[in-house]
């Protein structure tokens, strides 16, 4: 068996960070098996759908590097829904039901005030065909749902949550297809989930229900169901279900300097017994990725976690990797230099500055004497090997100065900063001429 699976947003917003945990873990296990990863487009919603969010969901998988091996538009596929459609209602599993939104409202209001679970009660099924033809004659469109079987449970295992099993007489038939012929979720998405080929869908933990009505569905258009593996939903840093996840999306990592090798990094192993591990290449991950390590707590996603893991990456980036990002002029040299220093790649550009000046130094005027002996050692040094270590061990035996009241002047006056990239590596890239005349003032 080829392994199938799909990510399947809606384009009516931007992907979030819970999102692109779906798309990645349905990558990686296709990735893992050998099998296809599919793009669907569920974008039945003609009125929230918008093509600008097509666009940056294809967009934002591939910086991701989730490229999909193949991708589908549920508004392309009506077609086949109605056949299906069809089906379904000459067997009697779809049926027309007349309620208004109203009506319906107030069911659910008397059986929650009698302490009852607001099941629909099918008075739908109760209607005589007179009944009906009176009601479509005075205008009244019905919406559509199907007709769940009483008869045994639903039972599944799922690759995460175990074994899972549903009363189908405590769930209200689904409503499948709205008044004005449009397709709410669950009946497209089993159909397409037959056409093409889907064998494992992996989604969070607020669809179990959906899968239990879902089954009934494959059943009775005849297929057997692919595999489900529900994930244990993500929580803020704050500990408690955060609206502002729902927020966090990859304009916002990217606009933050995260690579996106530190979100695939952290979202393959958030919820999971494994450690989270700067990994810039995926091949370990797909390695050690396995359902049966994902736990039932929720997972919490630390925008701080993220950021330590983006500059642990980050330092292991080569510069083939980064360069067509880097600032001009800096070479692999300079990545190497000011590469173990960087949280965020944009602050490559802060030290190239620092290298290519002018700097503002902070210069103590008790060190003006000091500052002068160096620039006149500077200036008969060969700068062709190790600059640094010949210039401070030399101003070491000449002045008697060690530690920080050697190195700190020199680091202010080249580079007006206290801290920073290796000197060692730093010296040669700002260069014999810029260096003299730093160090003169």
């Amino acid at each position: 068996m080829t392994v199938v699976t799909r990510f399947a947003p809606s384009p009516t917003g931007r992907l979030h960070v819970g999102n692109i945990r779906t798309a990645l873990h349905n990558w990686m296990w296709a990735r893992k098996q050998g099998g296809r990863f599919l793009l669907r487009i569920d974008d039945t919603d003609g009125e929230r759908s918008r093509e600008e969010h097509v666009l940056s969901i294809r967009d934002d998988l591939a910086w991701l590097g989730l490229v999909p091996d193949g991708e589908a538009r549920q508004s392309q596929r009506f077609d086949l829904y109605e056949r299906r459609f069809a089906e379904l209602a000459a067997a009697g599993r779809v049926y027309p039901a007349y309620e208004t939104q109203q009506e319906l409202d107030l069911k659910r209001k008397i059986l929650l005030g009698r302490g009852l679970p607001p099941v629909y009660d099918r008075a739908a099924l109760a209607l005589a065909d007179a009944d009906r033809a009176r009601l479509e004659a005075e205008g009244v469109r019905p919406h559509w749902r199907f007709r769940l079987d009483h008869s045994a449970a639903i039972e599944w295992h799922d690759l995460i949550r175990g074994p899972q099993r549903f009363d189908p007489a405590t769930m209200s038939d689904p409503v499948v297809r709205r008044a004005d012929g449009s397709w709410l979720y669950l009946l497209p998405s089993v159909i397409d989930d037959i056409d093409m080929g889907i064998t494992h869908v992996v989604r969070g933990e607020d669809h179990v229900s959906n899968t239990a009505a879902q089954l009934q569905m494959f059943d009775a258009l005849g297929a057997t169901p692919p595999a489900f593996a529900h994930e244990a939903l993500l929580t803020g840093s704050e500990g408690k279900l955060s609206k502002r996840l729902g927020s966090l999306g990859a304009d916002h990592f990217r606009n933050a300097g995260i690579e996106p090798q530190a979100i695939v990094a952290l979202l393959a192993r958030l919820g999971t017994s494994d450690p989270v591990e700067p990994q810039a290449d995926p091949a370990p991950l797909l390695a050690t990725f396995d359902f049966a390590r994902f736990g039932r707590a929720p997972a919490r996603f630390d925008e701080a976690e993220l950021a330590q893991l983006n500059a642990r990456i980050l330092h292991q980036l080569d510069y083939e990797t980064v360069a067509s990002r880097l600032p001009a002029g800096m070479d692999e040299a300079g990545w190497d230099a000011v590469r173990p220093n960087l949280s965020t790649l944009a602050e490559a550009a802060d030290w190239w500055q620092v290298v290519e000046g002018p700097v503002d130094a902070v210069r103590d005027p008790g060190d003006s004497a000091f500052l002068a002996q160096a620039a006149q050692v500077a200036a008969g040094l060969d700068w062709s090997d190790d600059p640094w270590h010949a210039l401070t061990n030399a101003l070491k035996d000449a002045t008697g100065r060690k530690g920080k009241a050697l190195f700190l002047p020199l680091r202010r006056a080249l580079t007006g900063r206290d801290s920073g990239p290796d000197m060692a590596a730093l010296l040669p890239l700002i260069g014999r001429d810029r260096a003299i005349a730093r160090l003169r003032g």
